[in-house]
């Protein structure tokens, strides 16, 4: 039975360890825990306030983003109607360029069909002068001398020749 004696229990050692444990619980909470904790929770709140930090500046980033590609479609919009707007002025432009060219071109024509007329009046007028001055010349010529068939055949051939020289 020595061995049992070395097995023993004793009831002041169990009580003696048990407040030896609460005591150290105790000073480690304390001392230990709460300290290590707290700094933990220090740690925890910088973290999610860096988190949320991050969250906020890509939340506005997405919104700037999409605020960017809102005014670059706006831009892409203004700028397609701008250049619709400048293609019809030019093709509107263009139409009343060839209106104007039309234009001048009928009175061109115009003008020179008038000058035409007046330059074929002028012709007739000369070509009617020309005829009576050569009329009279004939007359003064038939009257001088005395005709006969033979000098009348000369006259009417020398004043052809005459029409055909000039």
């Amino acid at each position: 039975m020595q061995s049992l004696s070395i097995i023993s229990v004793n009831i002041w050692d169990i009580l003696i360890s048990f407040a030896n444990l609460a005591i150290l619980t105790w000073i480690v909470k304390k001392f230990l825990f709460k300290p290590v904790k707290k700094v933990l929770d220090t740690r925890r709140e910088s973290i999610d306030s860096a988190y949320a930090r991050a969250d906020e500046a890509e939340a506005r980033a997405e919104e700037h983003r999409l605020n960017y590609e809102a005014a670059m479609a706006a831009a892409k919009q203004t700028a397609d109607q701008m250049i619709s707007e400048a293609a019809r002025e030019a093709e509107r432009r263009g139409n009343e360029i060839e209106n104007e060219a039309r234009a001048q071109a009928r009175d061109i024509r115009s003008q020179a069909e008038a000058d035409a007329q007046l330059e074929r009046k002028k012709a007739e007028k000369d070509m009617k002068r020309e005829i009576a001055d050569v009329s009279v010349q004939l007359t003064g010529k038939l009257l001088e001398r005395e005709m006969k068939p033979e000098d009348h055949r000369e006259l009417i051939d020398s004043f052809l020749q005459e029409l055909d020289g000039e």
